[in-house]
């Protein structure tokens, strides 16, 4: 193990309630290196830092890619994380694309619930309307000057307390089209989880905030017709009792939006991923964002700076009646209180 003396907020100070979705401090993290081939054991370190060659492929040519989990205490206390396999796909995927080794499912669940275990004091409690977000991140640390994957590589599993991802929660929010920016292209990196993607988003960010909105609505980058993403999460759609959600090649696939497919079917709506036209946007009956960070977020209005346009949804300023339900739904599975009929959830056992 790699300890040291650290200093961590106390548990007294914090307000489960009000925490914001942002990095705490917690006891310890979990490492291992790929190198010669092969992964090393996994290593307990409480340090926030780690030392990282100067030429390192992760800094210099973006071989980095990292997933979003949460873990959640029911009433029952019991501890549950969610479709933790879809996640080590993903990755796995992520890693394909970067030409980064790629972390097996087996490592790749130890790590995270060896994570979530040495950090339990963490979790935050039931009916406080947060979790145990859950970040994995594996990233190139071998030296390179030349362009080329890296020889080696660091996958590391660190976890934080966080509350709702927008500071709005389960209430709609403001969005905002952008079209000076794309977040990634068609055939690029858009459907892996790399940070260049996040990076490459930034800048609608920031003019979305500029406009009073929490988030950017972004168009595929070749005609600036389609909705692609909603910042960092998948756009979905209700409209005639079916559930729409944008199928593109530069968008990335969501754990969460694939779940909230089945239990739309479940439900009685319809279910289709197809191209969504821009100017459908005036007919949908509800629109909202969804992702592990958010879970979903309801869209209350949709700007279009461009041509000095609103759409407005969440009448009255409270979520749809499909969105309320797909909601109550998912978290209920998430927290135990709904039955897992697909068995997405794993109980960590404690000692």
């Amino acid at each position: 193990m790699l300890l040291k003396t650290i200093e961590i907020e106390p548990m007294e100070n914090i307000n489960w309630g009000t925490l914001p979705f942002g990095y705490l401090k917690t006891d310890f993290n979990v490492r291992t290196v790929y190198k010669n081939g092969q992964w090393s054991k996994l290593e307990v370190s409480d340090s926030e830092f780690m030392p990282v060659h100067i030429s390192a492929t992760g800094l210099h040519y973006g071989q980095e890619a990292f997933e979003g989990m949460k873990a959640y205490m029911g009433k029952d206390g019991k501890v549950r994380i969610f479709r933790w396999i879809e996640n080590a796909k993903r990755m796995q995927r992520s890693a394909k694309g970067t030409f980064m080794a790629e972390v097996p499912d087996e490592l790749f669940h130890e790590a995270v619930v060896k994570a979530v275990k040495l950090n339990k004091r963490f979790i935050p409690p039931y009916g406080t309307g947060a979790a145990l977000y859950i970040r994995p991140l594996l990233f190139g640390s071998g030296g390179e000057i030349g362009v080329k994957p890296s020889s080696e590589y660091t996958f590391i599993v660190f976890v934080s307390p966080v509350g709702p991802y927008f500071k709005e929660g389960f209430n709609p929010v403001k969005i905002a089209i952008v079209r000076d920016s794309d977040r990634a292209a068609p055939q690029g990196t858009g459907t892996l989880k790399v940070g260049g993607n996040y990076a490459a988003s930034l800048r609608g960010i920031a003019k979305a905030h500029d406009l009073g909105c929490s988030s950017p609505l972004y168009l595929d980058s070749k005609e600036k017709k389609y909705i692609d993403e909603i910042g960092a999460a998948n756009f979905f759609a209700i409209k005639d009792n079916t559930y729409i959600t944008s199928k593109s090649e530069s968008i990335l696939p969501s754990i969460t939006n694939m779940s909230l497919i089945d239990l739309a079917n479940d439900i009685g709506l319809k279910t289709i991923r197809r191209p969504i036209d821009i100017n459908e946007l005036e007919t949908f009956e509800e629109v909202g964002a969804c992702g592990t960070a958010a879970i979903i977020t309801p869209i209350g209005e949709i700007k279009d700076p461009d041509n000095n346009k609103s759409y407005n949804y969440c009448k009255n300023g409270k979520p749809g009646p499909v969105s309320l339900k797909l909601y109550e739904t998912l978290v209920g599975i998430q927290y135990g209180e709904v039955a897992d009929k697909y068995n997405w959830t794993e109980v960590i056992e404690f000692e």
